[in-house]
């Protein structure tokens, strides 16, 4: 997600909720309270969408790859460091 336009996204729907929360109420004190708690509300369900992705994309990831059996690592074999290499001097 861009996060530029989430922003934008999300104060353009904070700007609707104001006005028409503002047109049916009549209450300046009422609706910055209101828009308030939907700007808290907003950034919740952001926050879940994007931790729902993260244990999504996890757990795709762990169930694709098989996991390596710790006898397994112990028998793959490691290449040398070459003489060339810059950490080798």
């Amino acid at each position: 997600m861009y996060a530029p336009r989430v922003i934008f996204s999300m104060l353009g729907a904070l700007a609707v909720f104001a006005v028409a929360t503002y047109w049916l109420s009549g209450s300046l004190a009422g609706t910055a309270i209101k828009t308030a708690i939907c700007a808290v509300l907003l950034q919740a369900g952001y926050f879940g969408g994007v931790l729902y992705l993260v244990w999504k994309e996890s757990r795709s990831r762990t169930t694709t790859r098989p996991a390596v059996k710790r006898e397994e690592a112990e028998k793959l074999s490691v290449t040398p460091f070459k003489g060339s290499e810059p950490f080798n001097r």
